[in-house]
């Protein structure tokens, strides 16, 4: 990758003084540092910056050097920088006198107080002249002042990365902050997303490499998908974003198919999905993350083309390919899927595709994406880009994390019994009840969770297991659900005396209310009951 040189400097300053938010043309990297550049989130920030960044290091929850452009005063800083967002778990430290922060040199020439990032420690300014941003800066001066402040940062942090590659992988996950890393990139990429969908998503990744995205046509399902696929692989390789077409009716547009009339040659998918899968399993890719992206799954039977990837992926088998002994074409006879494969599936449910099975449903964890009022408002109050783009990458430097994680073991997680019991009981009751299987898989995503985010709640992680892992089997009429479904609705309850005014649309669900255990779980049952007594039968995918 390029790296940033003095133009990007002079072009940052330039363009701070105009209305553009776009960062996607600047270097992403700097002597080993991550680079990234702000100049606002739908409006222009009053401070732009550019910030170096080690490794476990966040914008928003870390150190790191910053190039910060104070238009008003036409001030650039750069500055041993601390995050204004939340308190960095590092601290700068220095070896001889503690420089200024940026507040002390505002008082020191009477400039009164710095609007923002007052307590960053100041390690040179530079006064910009207006018209011509070049001529009141020095390159070569500049350049050496960013290449001192680095090293002296590269060596405070020396050791942290490899640190991070020894011993307990789920505590080094959460110390590194890698998820909050790509949420800072897809959000700078111009992304809606919580930081609770990208826990979700990625913790169900680690927890078993196939996951569905379901929901609302248009909610960024297949975004989600291909940005995070792009920003932890390091090659425009290790991913295939495939459309699924309504005429697959068998497996030869994934796996391809040996030429009957030539016993020699093996026919394989212009989709590229059988060259992803053999790169995949080549011994010295093991370590590295592929990504099979298959957009609108349910345009055709899933069970018709993807058969002897859900029994592979349970057996641990290989899919037979063709009946030679040795490889044809660069195929082998057989193929098993590698660990390193992550499979995401896409779906929009309408009167164009066709429901998954249970036995599909099974097999994956399924997250659901949905748009509030709150998401649009907030969507169109922003400068909305007509394009997001992740540049390849981004996140390469945690691909090792990611991979600790997935071939991690996990203990069995005590606060999940009692929960799952409640509920296995109820869904016993329409024969929707879960197998081994799910109980294991719930049980290693409550701990993957609990990796990647030591304080998060007990209750919300199994709010997360509930509505993936539990909800999607269910289906049926209003004879057969109303009574399970209202007692689903209790369990999601601390206070049982809310449930009549829930059940009646006379009270919102608010994932803060303390009376409500499992919020995310409940808005969906509820959506569930409604639709049922509206047509007398209910779906997790039509809810």
């Amino acid at each position: 990758m390029a790296e940033i040189t003095f133009k990007d400097i002079v072009s940052f300053i330039e363009q701070s003084s105009t209305n553009a938010l776009a960062t996607r043309h600047y270097p992403k990297e700097y002597a080993e540092l991550d680079v990234k550049v702000g100049f606002g989130q739908g409006t222009p920030a009053q401070i732009p910056w550019i910030a170096f960044l080690g490794f476990g290091q966040l914008v928003s929850e870390g150190i790191y050097p910053v190039l910060l452009y104070y238009k008003t005063e036409r001030i650039l800083f750069l500055a041993y920088g601390l995050s204004a967002t939340k308190p960095p778990k590092d601290n700068w430290v220095f070896s001889g006198q503690t420089p200024q922060t940026i507040e002390e040199y505002y008082a020191s020439q009477d400039m009164g107080k710095p609007p923002k990032y007052k307590e960053s420690y100041v390690y040179k300014s530079y006064a910009i002249q207006q018209d011509d941003p070049n001529a009141g800066l020095d390159e070569n001066l500049i350049m050496s002042d960013l290449a001192t402040i680095v090293k002296q940062y590269k060596s405070q942090l020396a050791g942290k990365e490899e640190m991070a590659m020894k011993g307990n992988p789920i505590t080094n996950a959460a110390t590194l902050n890698w998820v909050d890393s790509f949420l800072e990139d897809a959000i700078a990429a111009q992304f809606m997303i919580s930081r609770d969908m990208v826990l979700r998503f990625t913790a169900s990744l680690l927890t078993k490499p196939f996951v569905i995205l379901t929901g609302l046509s248009g909610s960024g399902k297949t975004k989600l998908a291909q940005i995070f696929a792009k920003w932890i692989c390091a090659s425009e390789n290790q991913y295939r974003l495939v459309a699924v077409g309504a005429d697959w009716t068998n497996r030869e547009p994934l796996l391809g198919y040996p030429n009957a009339l030539n016993p020699n040659e093996y026919v394989k998918p212009d989709t590229g999905v059988l060259d992803l899968i053999i790169e995949a399993a080549k011994s010295e890719n093991l370590k590295k993350p592929y990504f099979l992206i298959l957009d609108e799954m349910n345009m055709s039977h899933v069970e018709r083309y993807f058969a002897d990837f859900l029994s592979s992926m349970e057996s641990g088998e290989e899919v037979f390919l063709h009946p030679n002994s040795k490889a044809i074409s660069g195929v082998p006879s057989a193929l098993a899927l590698s660990k390193n494969l992550f499979i995401v599936g896409t779906v929009n449910i309408d009167e164009t595709t066709y429901m998954f099975s249970p036995k599909v449903l099974d097999r994956a964890s399924v997250i659901e994406f949905r748009v509030s009022s709150q998401d649009m408002d907030q969507y169109l109050q922003g400068q909305n880009s007509s394009g997001i783009h992740m540049d390849i990458g981004l996140g390469k430097r945690y691909s090792d994390i990611f991979m600790e994680l997935a071939a991690a073991g996990y203990q069995p997680q005590d606060f999940t019994r009692n929960s799952l019991m409640k509920f296995f009981e109820e869904l016993e009751k329409i024969g929707a009840e879960f197998g081994y299987r799910t109980a294991y898989e719930i049980n290693k995503f409550c701990g993957v969770v609990r990796g990647i985010d030591a304080d998060i709640k007990e209750e919300k992680i199994l709010d997360f297991a509930i509505m993936q892992k539990l909800l999607p089997k269910v289906h049926g009429s209003r004879r057969k659900l109303e009574p399970v479904l209202r007692k689903m609705i209790e369990l999601c309850l601390e206070d049982k005396s809310l449930f009549d005014d829930l059940i009646q649309k006379k009270k919102e669900v608010e994932s803060s209310d303390p009376a409500i255990r499992y919020p995310l779980s409940l808005r969906k049952i509820l959506r569930m009951y409604w639709g049922m007594t509206d047509n007398g039968f209910t779906s997790y995918t039509e809810a």
